[in-house]
């Protein structure tokens, strides 16, 4: 019997990004609810189609979003907030975006209202999907939560590609992970309390599903790699016992990733489900735990091809050692898998048209990706007398990537080898530098500024896709740049913001822009992976050393600067972001490719400050993301990604001051690295959670300055100057008012200037009421 290849998901934004113009189209009132739905169909339709035609045995259903799958799930099973103004059965689109996108009360195509109530209201939270660049929408539970099934979409989806000729396994976002991953409201409550209110939807989803003829079904618990408590695994036990005593007839592979199941795989082999999927790519240890621990008619799901980077399998090397595996478990309970869904990577790899050919020999996308899994299961097949032959093509491209003379730079070697701890240290303590940044800058109490980039106006694009074909010529372009940027200067002075921002018109994006003018970089026009709803991104690829040829934004800020009296910030960024928000190069510990990155970065750092940058952001949102999920591996990443930042920023004189940005994470479990990174000021995203993360900041006494974020920037909601004061007010709770910067939640670049404009005049206006109305110390002053 062949082996049988799996796949747990696939992108859902299409060959040609038909999701987001679709979404985009329908938000702006151009397309109608039934438009909307048929493209979905139609990209679910193809998705099912290009995994069936490379030879996938088990195809995923359900695996499609119109934004996020934990959103999808909330909605699955009524995990609805009252202010959404839901009163029970199928959740319709627009409330279903407005829990993703805010809300604020403008009619749709279709007729209907996006809004909840007359005056909107905001989204639900964001954060990251484990270590992941994917954002997903934070569930919100009352202490005593009502669940019910409002519409069966898994089955749904599975009776959908039934018709089309397909026979899926539904995948659905499992209970225990579910609730991990969301927010008890009011606090004071686990959301794992919640297990036994919750489960009754789930068994009628699974039982609907059964009925429909629904073989296995994958649910998804990646909670399993996490430290898990006792009542964790206890509420794993009492899910996945009631699933099998309520739908015995109903097969459940459950699927881990992203890690090592570690001191769970007891709880989780124990679980009575008749498949286990585990990650082999970033856990390959776990094998021999497989191999002596898993029940014989227990079948197990190898993900051993990458599902969260875009390097070629080495298949010899992975044949030889799985054989271990397949001899003691035999081919019949074997299943082999990308290691997590593809949603992370680009699409296929045949849409790159002006790639190198030799690094793109060593790239598989999604679709390569199912290629490899298919060429893996033909060399088991039984009596296949050289199955080595069948990776000839993986075992050629692995040796010339090794052999290439791309990849290294003494140069870049060598630097790394001369660094010292004196390095990564700014000249003086933070009371010392704090005392001279004011007397250079002379700021008010509340300091307004934003983030970076402005709105990235249909202009902005056509001029710069104008320039890349050659219709615009470089002079004409730059031109056009200046006056963009000039019209933002001016702008910002006329509202009276007291740190400016050059606007980044020239930028395409925050890690892209920089990774251009790095070597060791290279780019696709096609790859691009899903962020968060409509917003993809491309992330660079980091193929060999990295080092700066040239400066990258000095031309920019000296030409702001120069148009104001006012302080504009340098803006960067930072090393750990740039490492996180690329496909990173798997040939060397990603944090000597970070280092690398940070010496680039302190050239372009040191650059700035030479032509009178007096403040300048190096940008790390990131920085949580990248923390490994396990506790015991946590010291170690945030000992070399603080280092990395440090490196990057401490070349200045202590009256350089120097800003980070941190948005979407929880702090509380990274406040010491974040103390220790020692910016001079962050700015943090804290208005999804109504002040609640600066909780982290205030618990610990963060000793430097803050700008917690006061509008949420991923809403077109634009908030009024009494909501912003509201929240500055919390601030004020648990930090001194002159501790605090006032600022959005993130950069404006995707925003349009009809909402920006606006909500920074209420920004302004905010912060002056309370210049106003606080008699509190001259800024200046230091705190003892």
């Amino acid at each position: 019997m062949t082996i049988k290849t799996a796949n747990l998901g696939f992108p859902r934004i299409g060959r040609q990004r038909e999701l987001k113009f679709a979404l985009e189209r329908y938000w702006a009132g151009k397309a109608t609810r039934d438009e909307l739905l048929a493209t979905g169909a139609k990209l679910r339709a193809e998705n099912w189609a290009a995994q069936k035609a490379r030879g996938i045995d088990i195809i995923p259903s359900n695996d499609f979003s119109f934004y996020d799958h934990v959103l999808d799930t909330a909605v699955l099973v009524g995990a609805i907030p009252a202010a959404y103004g839901w009163k029970g059965g199928p959740v319709d689109l627009d409330t279903y975006f407005a829990m993703a996108r805010g809300s604020t009360g403008t009619p749709c195509a279709s007729g209907c209202t996006h809004a909840a109530n007359d005056s909107g209201h905001p989204a639900l939270e964001m954060t990251k999907w484990f270590d992941t660049n994917y954002h997903y929408m934070v569930p919100e539970f009352e202490r005593y939560q009502h669940f019910e099934l409002t519409h069966n979409r898994p089955l749904e989806a599975y009776i959908e590609a039934e018709a089309l000729g397909y026979r899926t396994r539904p995948v659905l976002l499992g209970p225990v992970t579910f609730l991990k991953l969301g927010k008890a409201k009011g606090g004071g409550f686990d959301p794992v309390d919640l297990i036994k209110r919750l489960l009754p939807a789930y068994v009628r989803v699974l039982t609907e599903l059964a009925d429909a003829g629904v073989e296995w079904v994958q649910i998804d618990e990646p909670c399993l790699v996490l430290d898990l408590t006792d009542k964790d695994r206890r509420a794993l036990d009492l899910a996945y016992r009631t699933f099998a005593a309520e739908i015995p007839r109903l097969k459940i592979m459950l699927a881990t990733y992203f890690g090592l199941i570690g001191d769970n795989t007891a709880a989780a082999l124990a679980l009575p489900v008749a498949g286990l999927h585990v990650d082999l790519v970033r856990a390959p240890q776990q094998i021999d735990a497989l191999i002596q621990s898993t029940p014989a008619d227990r079948i197990i799901s190898l993900g051993v091809v990458d599902g969260r980077n875009i390097w070629r399998t080495d298949l010899a090397g992975l044949f030889g050692r799985l054989q271990a595996l397949v001899s003691a478990h035999g081919r019949d309970r074997i299943e082999l898998a990308p290691s997590c869904s593809l949603l992370h990577v680009p699409i296929d790899l045949d849409l790159e048209r002006a790639l190198d050919p030799e690094l793109s020999s060593w790239l598989a996308f999604a679709v390569q990706k199912l290629d490899e899994l298919s060429l893996l299961a033909r060399a088991f097949e039984p009596g296949l007398a050289n199955p080595e032959n069948v990776f000839s093509a993986s075992i050629e491209a692995a040796k010339a990537r090794l052999t290439s003379l791309r990849i290294h730079d003494p140069l870049v070697a060598g630097r790394l080898k001369m660094l010292t701890a004196a390095d990564s240290r700014r000249q003086s303590p933070f009371a010392t530098r704090r005392q001279l940044q004011a007397e250079r800058l002379s700021l008010p109490l509340f300091p307004t500024t934003t983030i970076g980039s402005f709105p990235q106006t249909s202009e902005v694009r056509h001029a710069r896709s104008l320039h890349a074909k050659g219709e615009l010529s470089y002079v004409d372009y730059v031109a056009y740049l200046r006056r963009e940027t000039e019209q933002a200067v001016r702008w910002q002075e006329e509202i009276g913001i007291d740190v400016l921002v050059h606007g980044e018109f020239e930028r395409n994006d925050m890690v892209q822009y920089f990774a251009e003018q790095l070597s060791g970089y290279a780019f696709t026009q096609s790859g691009w992976v899903q962020s968060y709803g409509s917003r993809y991104v491309r992330p660079p690829v980091i193929f060999g050393d990295v080092s700066r040829p040239n400066p990258m934004t000095v031309e920019w800020a000296a030409f702001a600067q120069s148009l104001t009296d006012r302080p504009v910030k340098g803006m960067l960024t930072g090393p750990v972001t740039m490492l996180q928000w690329s496909f990173v190069r798997d040939d060397l510990p990603r944090q000597v490719v970070c280092r690398q990155i940070a010496l680039a970065l302190r050239d372009e750092v040191s650059d700035l400050e030479a032509v009178g940058i007096a403040i300048i952001q190096i940008d790390e949102p990131a920085l949580r993301e990248g923390l490994p999920l396990r506790q015991d591996d946590r010291r170690a990443y945030l000992d070399w990604a603080v280092e990395c930042f440090r490196l990057s920023a401490a070349g200045v004189a202590d009256a350089t001051q120097i800003h980070t940005h941190m948005c979407y994470s929880e702090f509380n479990d990274i406040m010491a690295a974040i103390a220790a990174m020692d910016a001079d000021v962050i700015s943090i995203e804290t208005s999804r959670s109504k002040m609640e993360l600066l909780g982290a900041f205030t618990e610990k006494a963060y000793p430097n300055e803050i700008g917690p974020g006061v509008y949420d920037i991923h809403s077109p909601r634009v908030p009024g100057v009494e909501e912003m004061v509201h929240l500055i007010e919390k601030a004020t709770e648990g930090l001194t008012p002159d501790q605090i910067w006032v600022n959005p939640d993130c950069g404006l670049k995707t925003r349009r200037w009809a909402e920006t404009r606006p909500a920074l005049v209420n920004m302004v206006a905010a912060a002056r009421s309370l210049r106003q109305a606080l008699s509190a110390a001259p800024r200046e002053t230091v705190r003892a």
